[in-house]
Parts: C-alpha cells; structure tokens; sequence
C-alpha cells in the first residue's frame, strides 16, 4: 500500500486533534513555560547590553576615558590628551559632608558622600539636569548634592555646607548626573563642586585616597577603540586605567552577562526537566489513542503513515506552544524593568532581539523532537496486536534509526548550549549535572521496581496494593520516581540558596565586622588617632594599616597589557587594588607558603600574595611580580601566599609589601574601629573635629547595601526557579497521565471485585507516600550539592544554609507532591466499570 501524502496526513491528523489540545496540553504547556522564560531572559539581557552600549558616551561622559589614583596627570599628558579632542577633568573622593545648623527632623549632623571636583566643560555629552534650575558652571563656594544627600541631612536649597576646610552654600539638588552608572559603585550620595572648591577643601593631600579622570570627546578623525588601545599599550607600566564608549560600564556588563548567562541555564535545565513531562505527556495522549493506531495498522497503514499523523498533530501542538513562548518572552523584559525600577543598571526601552528569540525556538524545537520521539517511536513500531493488549503488556525498545535520530537531537542541543555559552566549561557543567540527575533518578526507579517485585506479599490490603502498583504492568513507577525526585530536589535547592545567601548578611557578616573603618587618616598622626578614639572608646579594638593604590602590570614572564583575555578569576588585574605594607603578617590572614620576612628586613622589595591569585595566575614562592604604584613600577619577589578571611570586612589585601617597599612613598592610612554601636555617633564628630579630612564609613551601612544587591540577586533566582518547580511538577502531572490509561483499567478490575474508591484513594496514597519516603533523603543530599555549587562556586559565598528551613521545605514539597498524585487519582474513582470494560 503506499504511503499517505502529507496534505491526507494533515487532514486526518487535523480532524482527530482536538480544538482545546485536549491530552496534549501538558505539551503545549511545558515548552510555552521552558521557551518563554529564556525569551524572557536572553531579551532582558540583550537589552540592558545593547542600551549600555547605546548609551556609552553618556555613561562614560566622554569618547575616552583615563583614569587613575591619588595623583594627577603632568601637563604635558594633558597637553596630549588635547590634541585628541575636547578634554574634561573630574577628581572624585569620599568625603565627610557635615551640615552646618540645623536639618528638618532627626537627621545626622555629617555623612559619608562621594564628593565630585568637575571643571567648566564638564558635563561633554548630556546634560546634568538639576530641580530648580539649569546647570551652569559652579563658583568654588558653591556645591550641588544629590536628593539622597538632601533627605538624609534633612537641608535643602541655600543649606551651608562644610567639607574639610571649606564651606559650601547648596545651589540646587542633583535630579540626574549623566555619567553616575559609569562612576562604579558607591557608598555614598553625591555632592558635585567646581574643581576650585574641591581644592578648597584641603582634602587632597599627599597619600589622599582619590581618583582623577580625564574624558575626552574625540575628534572624528579618531577612532574610540584604536585610542584606547594605543594608549594602553604606551603607558601600560603607569598604573593608568583606560575606557572607551563600547566599555562605559565594564562591571555592569559583566554582572548582567553573568547573571544572565546562569538565570539561562537555570531556564534551560527547567526546559529540559519539562522535556521529560512532554515526553509523558505525549505518551499518555498516544495511549489513549491506542486503538485508533492500531485500528489504523489492521486497514492498511504503513508504520510512516502512523509516524506522519501524529507527528504533524504534536508538531503542530509544539509549534504553537514555542511561539506563544517567543511572544510572552519577547513583550515580558519591558514589563520586567518597569518592576525592577532602580535596581537594574539601565532602563531600556522595548526592542525585539532575534537571536534570543532564535536561540530560544531553536532548543524549543530539540526539545520537543528529543522528548517527543520516544512515545512517537513506540507508536509507530509496536504491531497492531501489542496496540490492542497496550493495557497489561508494555513493549520497549526503539529501531536504530529512532536511536540515530535521538541521538543526533541530544548533541545538537547539547552544542547549542555550549557554543552559546560565555563560559562552555559552567555551561557543561550545569548541563553535565542535570542529565546525572535524571540518569540516577531514572536508576532508582528501575531499582525500586525490580525490588518490588521480589518483595514477598504483605498480609495487609492497602500495603499489597501500594507494592503492586510498582512493579504491575504498565505502571509508570521510574516516570513517577524521576518527576518526585526533580520536584522534591528543586524545593531543596531553593530553599538552600534563599537560607544560605539570607545568612551571608545575616549570620557571617554582623559578627565578624567592625562598627567603622576611617579612611584618609594622616600617617603621621596615628598616635593622636589612637588617643581620641580611646577617649570616646576606651574598650575600642583598632586596627590602622598604610593605604595605598596599585595596579599589577606583571606576573612571572608575563605583562597584562600583553594579555587578550584576563585568566578566570582574575577580578584583581582590572584597574587598580588596595595595597599595603606590614612588617608582620596582618590580620584576617593565614600563611600557608613562604615565609613573613624579619621585622627589621632592608632588602630588595618583596611581597605577600593572596594564594587564591596566585592559583589563578599559576605562579607561586619565589616568583616575580611587577606592579605599578604612583606611576612607578616596583618588580617583588614572592615571599609567602596568604589565605585571606575575606568575610571580615576588615582590611583584607591582595598584596601586601615589605615596609621598606613602600614606606617613603606618600600616603594615608585606614582604621577598623570595632566598638559598641552606641558610641558611633560621638566617634563620628570626635574624629571629625581632629582630622576634619577623614572620611567614616558607617560598616552597618554598606552591610544594608551589600543585603539589598544579594535579596534582588534571591529573587531574580527565586522567579528563574519557580520555572524550574513548575516544570518539575508538571513531569509529575505527566507522568500521572501516562498511567492513567493501566490504573483506570486496574481501578475498575478493583472496583468489580469490591474494592471501595476509599480502598483505591488509601493504596496510591500509600504508594506515594512510599516513593516520597524514599526520595527523601536523596532530594536532600542532590539538592543540597546543587546549592552548594551555586552559592560556593557561582556567587563565591560562604555555604551556611538553615537546615530546619530545607527540611521543612522537603516535607512540605512532600506533601505538595502527594497532594498533586492523589488530585491526580480522583477521576480514576469515578470510571464506571461497564463503560471502562468495553474500552478495553
């Protein structure tokens, strides 16, 4: 007989389809959940990257950036920087803003700001807009401050305020700085004066803690990239930093690449564990068209013939549901960032991204095929006999060419993920990880079985059921296994990054830090600092370490600018790092290679390295390392690797020097000052009234900072997740459904027989309860790993999790799950024999 032409194909495939996709929703459902939320994803980052970029010279507030610490550049630097275009000057500090009479309501009399030097042609693109008024240049007596400043001081227009030495009258308040993303993080409002009125101040001083940019709006006979480059590679030994308008925001790009490459591979993993309740889903639908197949085989058709319709029905039902998906995910980001408010980097507008969204429908597509063609595979293979007894006997067991198939479909996705990937070896991981998963899930599952069935038959009705429901014919036990153990290890892996990212505040943080550090105290009045600090304290612990600034140029045989791509991990060789020196090991550090040099040491200069770097960039004891500290390159032997307590919040460095390194170059130094909180305030105006230029940082406050970035990180996971447990149960539900064809026929066998649905309800809640039990401990030990590798290898944290949470959490995901089974069980109740009977 020949084959079926694909327009017959449709039109039977089309008439047996349902208008509502009934049996086939589940499908529909699984891939519209997994397609939309990479959509979703990989449209918001795309958008927050293309609007950082749109928005470069805004950001950057030139076409060029250079910048660098605690110095300035010589004239004739500038007198170079010039003859590239239009050149503007910015020096930026923290700064102690102390209010000068009284504030409205219970504000503090001074607070840490970010206090901003800018000359007459600042700003060079975009405007800075201000409340009352338009911004014009600023006389050295007057000073403009952010609305965050104006609330916390409680002043306002014509307000008197005192930096070090100079006192400022408030023209206006800051509504918009046009280069405030390009600036970094802060941890203070802003305050902006004239370059003159910075000066003013008597702030910058020899060792002052501050930094100097100078942004160019070039000539357009010049390219942007080919300056920056040049430059680079000219002055690589200076210690200089250089952006360009494509780079305005390194670090915002990087935190949303990365967050928005792991929320995708979160969203793929959901998309995969959905793939196994489409391929549930598939086989329920075709069980329940058993007969019609076979019915089919006996009048003539082809094994293709069979394959053809129903493929054509579940491509068809695929299809709509990937591009419901594309739809959603494509039209959410705008949404998302209205939600988001202030917390993303930018606002981007709505903007359709195709390669996202081509991505996306793409492993939708591999998806639906690979989890599809299984059930499809089985249909289109099995004789119409083995159709007809599909109840009690169940054939497995796939030709070569649906193993081909299968197989090529598994690979392509699997590159997809990888070739897509900004890290292919995180990607392969993650990836890695969830197919072990399913793969052990799936082991026990057949284990549990086969134990079942060697079991010897309890006395007891309900528990002889319960057994029999896992080993019977057709039963579903290794799909209900496999759904359990991904819905109970979701819940657990949930509930162990929310406690453990919870606790890093929470738990670690408070403990170990201390009440403030003072920054830019002068060198040569340590002893006077000690004193007042006694005075207010006298049960105080101090800890007062040299400041400087540098950046590392080189390491072993290499030179970074020589370098195309930074080593993994190696966050410290971008700009320039904290530096310090110390005749004895410092505090937070163990030595765990070399050793600390004598305390009377006068040799060449030497160096202690944090051993994670060293690690990173593969070099160890006794190797060299050049760095450049004011403008000056110093090459060190290694002396000694230290583990660094990073979770002190004390003064933890990088590089850590011999004293007669450094000790004759100009600088500061720092205090941790660990006390009562209540004697803060007091602390603040004692230290202020000696050393008007010191700068305290209230450490309760950067905590409140660093908790506010980790909650919108929790939720960002806690909505990526919520996708995955979705997923999870709908394999559950699907996995149900494919049953439901052998338990209505065993449920009515039952029910003949005199069983009562009560009997029928206890015996699945038994068997449940059973696989939930013995999924426990394993939903607890897989969960927890995945946990721990998010928040130890991905965001770098301590692991602390509650235990009490994640427990209740897998009871109550326990319960869930039996509750979703029984609600599952319930239509099965009402099947009446007689019809059922005639069905079969």
């Amino acid at each position: 007989m020949s084959r079926l032409v694909w327009r017959a194909a449709w039109r039977i495939a089309r008439r047996d389809l349902h208008l509502g996709f009934r049996g086939l929703r589940l499908l529909f459902l699984c891939l519209f959940l997994g397609v939309a939320t990479l959509a979703a994803i990989g449209s918001l980052t795309s958008a927050i990257t293309q609007e950082l970029r749109d928005r470069g010279r805004l950001i950057l507030g030139g076409d060029i950036e250079i910048g660098m610490t605690q110095r300035e550049a010589s004239l004739g630097d500038k007198q170079a920087f010039r003859q590239l275009g239009a050149l503007s000057q910015t020096i930026r500090m923290r700064a102690m803003a102390q209010r000068v009479g009284q504030g409205r309501g219970n504000a503090p009399p001074a607070i840490l700001t970010e206090l901003k030097g800018v000359d007459a042609a600042y700003p060079l693109y975009g405007a800075l807009a201000l409340r009352h008024g338009i911004y014009r240049p600023l006389d050295a007596g007057d000073i403009l401050i952010g609305d965050a400043l104006s609330q916390r001081l409680g002043i306002g227009r014509g307000a008197k305020l005192r930096y070090g030495d100079a006192l400022f009258i408030v023209r206006d308040i800051i509504v918009d700085e046009p280069d405030r993303l390009g600036e970094g993080f802060t941890l203070g409002p802003v305050a902006i004066t004239s370059l003159s009125g910075l000066r003013r101040t008597g702030l910058i001083q020899p060792g002052s803690l501050y930094s100097t940019k100078y942004r160019i709006r070039l000539d357009p006979r010049y390219d942007a990239a080919t300056v920056r480059k040049d430059w680079e590679k000219a002055r690589a030994g200076e210690g200089w930093t250089f952006k360009d308008r494509d780079r305005a925001a390194p670090g915002a790009n990087r935190f949303i690449d990365r967050m928005g490459q792991f929320l995708s591979l979160i969203g793929l993993a959901a998309l995969v564990i959905a793939g196994i309740g489409v391929s549930n889903g598939v086989a329920s639908y075709l069980a329940g068209k058993r007969n019609g197949i076979a019915t089919l085989k006996v009048l003539g058709a082809s094994a293709a013939d069979i394959a053809r319709i129903y493929r054509l029905q579940v491509g068809a039902v695929a299809l709509l549901g990937i591009a419901a998906g594309l739809v959603v995910g494509a039209v959410l980001p705008p949404l998302v960032v209205a939600l988001a408010g202030d917390v993303l980097p930018v606002s981007p507008g709505f903007r359709l991204f195709p390669l996202p969204l081509a991505t996306s429908a793409l492993y939708g597509l591999l998806i639906a095929f690979l989890f599809t063609f299984p059930p499809l595979a089985r249909a289109r293979t099995q004789p119409a006999a083995a159709l007809f007894r599909g109840a009690i006997e169940r054939r497995s067991g796939f030709d070569r060419r649906s193993l081909a198939a299968m197989t090529l479909a598994g690979l392509l996705l699997v590159a997809l993920a990888l070739g897509t990937a900004g890290d292919p070896l995180f990607s392969a991981a993650v990836l890695g990880a969830v197919g072990a998963v399913l793969l052990l899930l799936l082991g026990i599952g057949i284990a549990v079985r086969r134990i079942a069935r060697r079991l010897p038959r309890p006395r007891r009705p309900w528990l002889r059921l319960a057994l029999a429901n896992l080993h019977r014919p057709g039963s579903q036990t290794a799909a209900l296994i496999v759904a359990l153990g991904l819905a109970l290890t979701l819940f657990v892996t949930l509930a162990g990054i929310e406690t453990s990212l919870d606790a890093e505040i929470r738990q670690v943080v408070p403990k170990k830090a201390p009440a403030q550090i003072v920054l830019d105290i002068p060198a040569s009045q340590q002893q006077r600092f000690r004193t007042i600090a006694r005075a207010q304290a006298p049960e105080a612990q101090l800890n007062i370490v040299p400041v400087l600034r540098g950046t590392i140029t080189g390491y072993g045989d290499t030179r970074v600018a020589d370098l195309a791509q930074l080593p993994e991990g190696a966050w410290f060789l971008r700009g320039e790092r904290g530096v310090t020196y110390s005749a004895a090991l410092p505090e937070g550090s163990d030595l765990v290679a070399g050793t600390w040099w004598p305390t009377d040491y006068r040799g060449p200069p030497l160096v202690s390295l944090d051993a994670e770097a060293a690690r990173t960039l593969g070099i160890g004891v006794g190797d060299r390392l050049t760095v450049s500290i004011l403008g000056r390159e110093i090459t060190a032997r290694i002396a000694s690797l230290r583990k660094v307590n990073w979770d002190t919040m004390g003064f933890n460095y990088v590089l850590v020097f011999s004293p007669v390194t450094l000790q004759s170059a100009p600088h500061s130094v720092a205090a941790t000052i660990t006390m009562d909180p209540r004697h803060d305030t007091a602390m603040t105006r004692a230290l202020l009234a000696a050393f008007p230029g010191v700068s305290v940082i209230a450490v309760g406050d950067v905590i409140d900072q660093v908790g506010a970035i980790l909650t919108q990180m929790s939720r960002a996971i806690l909505v990526a997740a919520s996708v995955a447990i979705l997923a999870g149960i709908a394999v559950l539900v699907g996995a149900i459904a494919a049953a439901r064809q052998s338990r209505s026929y065993d449920s009515v066998i039952l029910k003949t027989l005199g069983a009562t649905r009560l009997q029928l309800l206890g015996g699945q809640a038994l068997e449940y309860g059973l696989l939930s039990v013995l999924l426990a401990v394993v939903a607890l030990a897989l969960g927890s790993a995945a946990a721990w590798f998010v928040i130890v290898q991905v965001f770098d944290f301590t692991w602390s999790p509650d235990w009490v949470v994640m427990l209740g959490t897998l009871a109550g995901g326990a319960f869930l799950t039996l509750g979703i089974g029984l609600a599952g069980a319930l239509p099965l109740l009402s099947v009446r024999p007689a019809r059922a009977l005639r069905q079969v």
